[in-house]
């Protein structure tokens, strides 16, 4: 560890207790600490309150520190000698990680020294990390990756979840799933009475598995406690559309769904790209058409609202695109800035009990008079 290193190894004890510290894997990420270091320094400007912990290689962060200034006294370094790979298997990881810089930034939220964690990392191995140095929620079967889908909503944005924690999800899941959602959109989205919808593959009744059809039953019953409308079955248009604004499903159907989305805007672009260059006039039409292109390219951006949020555990925890610039990284910082001051974790664990309580409650009332089951 280098002296300027040795110097920020106590900062964080000397930072106002108003400020918001996070913890970032600073070497997760397909563009390495680079884009990490420069994605803080963005968000660093737009949120003066923010403190950081970064966990990785000292010397290559202390020479990018140098070159930003703003950072000094605002930044603290914590040295790991490894990095967790994309291609690393997250069982290897359980077992080997303890040196990595994931490990070391999912542990400073344990410790409560930080309030959020942030890894650009593989997405198994951080789910698996956090899993087993956070715990899961009493309660919590299956945690859950929660993010902001682009739709049609006067606030922009939809919560979809699961979109990739775990591949299944059984009734009680998909209820407990519902519940995160609403504390999600209530603090990601500032929404007082969010509109609940379950993915079906139709919105009629009769349609769906049987595990959708006793969710249904279950979040219905939810909807007038926890403060949220159910608006029962959607479809897939639903998810960008108006119908709802927070949107369940199973961590399989989720994931390739956002991987469908990200797919589709991507080949957006590229017709756009082509449709202007196909002529001379259709070239002058992209520059009188400039300001409505970029302002659809904002709209449509994923860097925008990168960062899915895994919800159900004893910590927060905002898992970055891998292949993030600085702005995504900056993006998911502040959503996690935005997490931790509005006490997200405490608000998700209390929605979490009360849902816990009524389905024991709904079994005591379920068994019959001298039942023992």
């Amino acid at each position: 560890m280098t002296g300027n290193a040795s110097s920020q190894a106590t900062r964080s004890q000397s930072w106002d207790q108003d400020c918001v510290v996070l913890s970032i894997d600073a070497m997760g990420g397909d563009h390495g600490p680079a884009a990490v270091v420069a994605g803080v320094a963005k968000a660093a400007r737009l949120k003066p309150d923010l403190r950081f912990i970064l966990h990785g290689h000292t010397d290559e962060l202390d020479k990018l520190l140098q070159k930003r200034k703003t950072l000094k006294d605002i930044v603290e370094i914590r040295h790991a000698t490894e990095v967790v790979q994309m291609s690393d298997r997250p069982s290897h990881i359980m077992r080997h990680g303890g040196k990595t810089s994931m490990w070391s930034t999912v542990d400073t939220v344990r410790a409560g020294q930080a309030s959020v964690a942030v890894s650009c990392g593989n997405t198994g191995a951080l789910m698996a990390l956090s899993m087993m140095r956070l715990r899961k929620m009493p309660g919590v079967n299956r945690p859950a990756i929660a993010i902001l889908w682009p739709s049609r909503n006067p606030q922009g944005f939809n919560v979809i979840l699961d979109v990739g924690a775990d591949l299944r999800a059984d009734a009680m899941d998909l209820a407990q799933y519902a519940l995160m959602g609403v504390a999600y959109a209530h603090n990601g989205l500032g929404l007082e009475h969010p509109r609940v919808g379950l993915l079906n593959v139709g919105t009629e009744e009769h349609k769906g598995r049987a595990e959708l059809h006793e969710a249904d039953t279950r979040i219905s019953a939810l909807a007038e406690n926890a403060q949220f409308d159910y608006v029962g079955f959607v479809e897939g248009s639903d998810i960008p559309g108006d119908a709802c604004d927070v949107v369940i499903t199973d961590g399989f159907t989720g994931n390739v769904a956002l991987k469908t989305g990200e797919g589709t805007a991507s080949l957006i672009g590229d017709f756009l790209r082509d449709a202007f260059a196909y002529s001379f006039l259709s070239r002058v039409a992209s520059v009188l058409a400039f300001t409505s292109v970029r302002r659809l390219r904002k709209r449509i951006d994923p860097r925008r609202v990168n960062g899915g949020v895994f919800l159900g555990l004893n910590g927060t925890v905002v898992k970055s695109h891998g292949a993030a610039d600085a702005t995504g990284v900056a993006a998911a910082v502040i959503l996690a800035h935005n997490l931790a001051v509005s006490s997200f974790s405490d608000k998700l664990a209390k929605r979490v009990a009360s849902l816990d309580g009524q389905a024991h409650h709904n079994q005591d009332t379920d068994r019959k008079p001298g039942s023992l089951t």
